[in-house]
């Protein structure tokens, strides 16, 4: 099974997402401005959210894509105000004809003092236990 690991992080929670995403994975995360080469089993895309919405470099990455270069696309990622970053990825994604996994891996990320911390070690043994649930 091919994988490959994209992700946008302007304060670091979601590049130290990928990077546990990639550790169970056995690849190297990139951002989402190293573009993907080849066909892949399952792309996991990770971003947060400021001011409440998921940086445009996140909806510009999926228009280098083909579907058909995709078999299933993964999301991950982090908020300190909205629920889940997940609703505006999937809807990116499936706007473009992606396949879309039901399952996706949320949690609290830090603004401030709100949230401090997140994403912690319980937030990330919970996104390294989904990745390989979603890999095996």
């Amino acid at each position: 099974m091919t994988t490959a690991i994209r992700y946008y992080s302007k304060f670091g929670h979601s590049a130290k997402m990928a990077q546990v995403v990639g550790e169970v994975a056995g690849v190297k995360p990139e951002s989402v401005a190293t573009p993907l080469t080849g066909e892949v089993d399952i792309l996991f895309v990770g971003a947060g959210v400021f001011l409440g919405k998921v940086n445009g470099s996140i909806r510009e990455f999926a228009r280098t894509l083909d579907p058909k270069q995709v078999k299933q696309v993964v999301l991950f990622g982090s908020s300190a105000i909205i629920d889940s970053p997940v609703p505006q990825m999937r809807k990116i994604f499936e706007e473009l004809g992606f396949n879309v996994a039901a399952e996706s891996f949320t949690c609290r990320g830090a603004m401030g003092p709100l949230h401090s911390g997140h994403p912690d070690a319980n937030d990330l043994q919970a996104l390294r236990d989904f990745a390989t649930a979603v890999l095996h």
